[in-house]
């Protein structure tokens, strides 16, 4: 029996569950102390076998794809301020002043790191792209998201510098060794993880499940459904579909005028479209006053949520186009 074309993925089914999991059961204390761990080693996995995975001719040819890297820099500090920016006089009717300036902090902060990367993978685009693209957006807004604050959001009496150092040895500690390790280590096992392609997937979708349902269950202890009212949250709502929506089409068209293939499309879309929660709750908490950065950052918590979700359903959908163009070329290629 075929599947109901109306239904969504499995996938997105158990986003979905984990999303309402979240809502009604958050983990909090000792739980969430142990699912944060789960998640850090998971994506300390998902690192190392694709650190394995990946060939030192393919790692060379991302470090060297100049292009992609500028055009995904753009996107996420200079394209995103700039929307903030803009649709400023249409959509802050729809909020509250506080929460537009959320929005506005939310626009000048570098990429996520785990999640573009395993939306990437999932969608099978290009990978050692994505994570020298995703991994330096997240180095460089270290130091260019407090000058975007003061340029774009509100002027700040603090600094980032430790939050700055914090964010570098994090993103070395838990991404970029064990990668090394994984590739270190490639000639050994290189080979049995290429032919056990399910469980790079498995890892792919399982630490995106994890970041799911840990960042979900702090944003709900924190107070996401109570923190403002509900025609303002309504309208929070439209407006981080809005800035998402519009960046996430403009990326892919830049792309596509710009004449990158699928691969470097998918990496362009997933690395900069994206907004890091994990880098912004430490930065906010550092440039703002501390009576102010509950509603700083409930537009980014919202943003998070929704780019996950909309990104899986995108990511799905590419890895479906790609599936059928192989068949398409094996099909033609049978019939020569």
């Amino acid at each position: 029996m075929s599947r109901p074309r109306f239904l969504p993925d499995n996938f997105t089914l158990a986003l979905l569950s984990v999303v309402t999991l979240a809502s009604l059961l958050p983990a909090s204390g000792r739980i969430a102390h142990f699912f944060e761990g789960l998640t850090t080693v998971a994506i300390g996995l998902l690192f190392f076998l694709h650190g394995a995975k990946l060939s030192r001719e393919a790692i060379v040819n991302g470090l060297m794809h100049w292009r992609l890297h500028l055009l995904v820099f753009a996107s996420t500090f200079v394209l995103f301020p700039v929307l903030g920016l803009v649709l400023k006089p249409i959509l802050l009717p729809l909020v509250t002043p506080e929460l537009y300036t959320g929005v506005l902090y939310l626009c000048v902060l570098p990429a996520t790191v785990q999640s573009a990367i395993a939306f990437t993978a999932m969608a099978r685009g290009n990978m050692p792209a994505a994570i020298c693209s995703a991994s330096a957006s997240t180095l460089l807004g270290v130091f260019i998201t407090p000058v975007l604050v003061n340029l774009v959001v509100v002027p700040s009496g603090g600094h980032a510098a430790s939050s700055s150092l914090d964010s570098i040895g994090r993103i070395l500690l838990q991404l970029m060794v064990p990668f090394a390790a994984g590739h270190l280590l490639r000639p050994l096992i290189g080979k049995w993880i290429q032919r056990r392609a399910a469980v790079l997937k498995f890892v792919d979708q399982g630490s995106i499940l994890l970041v799911v349902y840990t960042a979900f269950s702090a944003a709900v202890i924190e107070g996401l459904w109570k923190q403002v009212p509900v025609h303002a949250l309504v309208g929070l709502l439209v407006v981080c579909a809005v800035v998402l929506g519009l960046a996430l089409s403009l990326t892919t068209l830049l792309a596509r005028k710009l004449g990158f293939d699928t691969e470097d499309e998918i990496t362009i879309v997933f690395c900069g479209s994206k907004k890091s929660l994990a880098s912004g709750i430490p930065m906010a908490k550092v440039l703002f006053a501390s009576h102010a950065v509950g509603a700083i950052v409930l537009p980014l918590m919202l943003f998070h949520q929704m780019q996950l979700m909309v990104c899986a359903v995108l990511a799905q959908r590419y890895a479906r186009r790609g599936r059928d163009e192989t068949s398409l070329l094996e099909t033609a290629g049978q019939a020569k």
